[in-house]
């Protein structure tokens, strides 16, 4: 019974630990400014339509949640973190789009199982640190011939890197997170492949041309991006750290520059059918 207690505390911990980390800075600005074209790219490729029943998970502001609304789908957008769903329900009313919006463990979502049409997530549960948790209940709330669209960042890709470059200042993990890698298609295919029907899995890019230099993506990151503040203030009181950590940052955006500050970031798109 300790040890069940034990491990509860933890994980409610975490959770509130990850909460409060993606309620920094300015996501919403990352969703529109950054990474708008996720989300039609992901809705379009999961066949969403009129009548659809979707759940998007770890929906931060919307990215996909409006699009897919905008499709004549049903939409129930969750997230962890509820505060981002205030910018979301005023992205939502600009665009004409109607939906619904509730705070949701992407590990323990609230939800019947085949409840829904289509379930999709935009760079969000690749972020969950349980990875066998967050697929086993995407697939339990997906109806049996449902769709499944997930688009993640991958390891080797621009925001892998990222994450990479940034791990030796982070804080280490509780112990079994994992680390972002839903954008590895083998490590996606262990996770629902027996499960699912028609699995396809491409590579692409999103071009990025927000920022005019390395320094513009850094200083950009370091006031919008959860993640990124977070590693920031874990190192705050070590000035020789932050500095080495703004160069790393500086030079992980040049190697990737494409010329006028212009950047490819490389994600995995992935749909399936629930079997």
């Amino acid at each position: 019974m300790t040890d069940i207690s034990t491990t509860h505390d933890a994980d409610l911990a975490l959770k509130a630990k990850h909460r409060a980390m993606w309620a920094l800075g300015n996501y919403p600005a990352v969703a529109t400014e950054v990474i708008a074209e996720l989300g039609p790219a992901l809705v379009a490729a999961t066949g969403i339509g009129p009548g659809d029943r979707v759940l998007d998970i770890a929906a931060g502001s919307g990215n996909a949640s409006i699009p897919a609304a905008l499709t004549g789908a049903t939409v129930l957008a969750t997230d962890l973190t509820p505060e981002l769903f205030e910018v979301g329900r005023r992205d939502a009313d600009a665009a004409g789009a109607t939906l619904d919006w509730q705070e949701a463990d992407a590990e323990a979502l609230p939800f019947d199982d085949a409840s829904f049409d289509a379930v999709i997530s935009c760079v969000g549960v690749m972020f969950a640190p349980h990875h066998r948790a967050a697929a086993d209940e995407l697939l339990r709330v997906t109806r049996p011939g449902g769709r499944i669209g997930l688009l993640s960042w991958t390891p080797t890709g621009f925001i892998g890197q990222m994450f990479a470059t940034m791990k030796p200042y982070a804080p280490p993990p509780p112990p079994g997170a994992q680390p972002p890698l839903w954008g590895d298609e083998v490590h996606v295919r262990e996770l629902i492949g027996d499960r699912v029907t028609d699995l396809q899995a491409r590579t692409d890019n999103l071009r990025v041309e927000r920022f005019a230099t390395g320094e513009d993506f850094r200083e950009f990151f370091k006031s919008a991006y959860g993640p990124t503040i977070a590693v920031y203030r874990n190192i705050a009181d070590d000035h020789e750290r932050v500095a080495a950590l703004d160069l790393d940052l500086l030079e992980l955006a040049q190697r990737h520059d494409l010329g006028g500050g212009a950047m490819n970031w490389e994600y995995l798109l992935v749909t399936a059918q629930r079997g």
